[in-house]
């Protein structure tokens, strides 16, 4: 692959500092969205095209090498539709950067931009019964430490709905206990909200903040390790550790 001197260093240093971060201000989750599809694109040209990210230039991001890295995300990664429409979203919000910024690489720039996403069959969301969440809300070992923090952490996702990005975030200043106890999240889109929360939570995370008073920490839930949860960690809790193991587990 021939090889431009205008290396995308610079560019790329300019899009997540200036435009992402100054200019549109997009939410952490969307930084750790884009930050990750670039890290996975410059991966897979320093693997399959034997080019070291520090040495990547904008003429090797054309539209077959974007192509192909979509390919991969799908067949080697096992990516889904829908990620793979994600990863084409950051690398569009790029290229429109680059269209502004370097005139020389517009037509490149315009060509990458007219890949179009991937269509998708949406399914339909199933929703739990009561009695199906009352069984694994009832899962936890609640004379273990993890499973007195599970409960409080799934009986927290049922009763607020939030997302796992919300719920791995969440510090305990977030919540406010009284007459009328509540839950604020700072949500997708910097979005912020209010939830109500059920008598039976606050009594839960009350009793749970109380315990987690010793580890020193300002989050709601942490690890074993007294370390924030990770995405992984939520899976393991909801599909490892309560009854929903037999859903997510279940041969296709």
């Amino acid at each position: 692959m021939k090889q431009d001197s205008n290396q995308i260093g610079p560019l790329l240093q300019n899009f997540f500092v200036e435009y992402l971060c100054n200019q549109k201000r997009v939410s952490p989750q969307t930084i750790a969205s884009y930050r990750d599809t670039f890290r996975l694109l410059l991966e897979f040209i320093r693997d399959k095209h034997k080019i070291e990210p520090a040495a990547v230039s904008i003429k090797d991001l054309d539209v077959e090498v974007i192509l192909s890295f979509l390919d991969h995300l799908e067949q080697s990664r096992h990516n889904s539709i829908r990620s793979r429409n994600l990863r084409l979203a950051a690398i569009r919000s790029f290229f429109r950067l680059v269209a502004l910024r370097d005139p020389a690489n517009v037509s490149q720039a315009a060509r990458v931009l007219a890949i179009p996403v991937k269509r998708t069959d949406r399914q339909l969301v199933k929703a739990l019964s009561r009695a199906e969440m009352e069984a694994i809300l009832a899962a936890p070992d609640l004379s273990q430490w993890s499973g007195r923090r599970d409960h409080a952490l799934l009986l927290t996702l049922y009763n607020s709905g939030a997302r796992v990005s919300e719920i791995t975030a969440l510090e305990q200043l977030q919540f406010c206990f009284g007459a009328q106890s509540l839950l604020r999240l700072h949500g997708k889109g910097r979005k912020e909200r209010a939830v109500p929360l059920w008598t039976k939570t606050a009594r839960a995370l009350q009793a749970w903040f109380r315990e987690l008073s010793d580890h020193q920490t300002s989050l709601a839930f942490v690890s074993a390790r007294g370390r924030k949860l990770t995405r992984n960690g939520i899976d393991y809790i909801m599909c490892c550790a309560t009854p929903l193991r037999h859903i997510c587990y279940s041969p296709a």
